[in-house]
């Protein structure tokens, strides 16, 4: 497990929380743009619940290498169905919110698996 990993896995853990925290404090920015994207406001709280639990499994994986890789998959995963539901809506101004956190879980993943 390398130095970066770990650096990695942290900052994305921390950018999953932050994002999750967002969702279930239901800011209205966060709001209108997923009612532009045709979803129900009620969604929110559970894509909150898989973005904390993803960042709860990439910690957890520091100590528990399967549960990491797991985890960095399915996160993966949702932020390529956050930009399929964007592209989508034809939201295209909106496209520059999942990548970050795309790409924060596909460098933990990558890293995982390199190292």
């Amino acid at each position: 497990m390398s130095i970066a990993y770990v650096i990695v896995t942290i900052a994305a853990a921390a950018a999953m929380l932050i994002a999750s925290g967002v969702d279930v404090f239901r800011a209205q920015w966060v709001r209108d743009n997923m009612r532009s994207y045709g979803i129900p406001d009620w969604t929110l709280y559970p894509l909150a619940v898989i973005k904390a639990a993803g960042a709860v499994g990439l910690l957890v994986g520091l100590a528990v290498p399967p549960l990491g890789l797991a985890a960095a998959i399915c996160l993966v995963l949702y932020f390529f169905g956050a930009i399929f539901t964007i592209v989508r809506a034809r939201g295209y101004g909106d496209l520059a919110y999942p990548m970050p956190y795309l790409a924060l879980a596909a460098a933990s993943l990558v890293l995982f698996v390199a190292s």
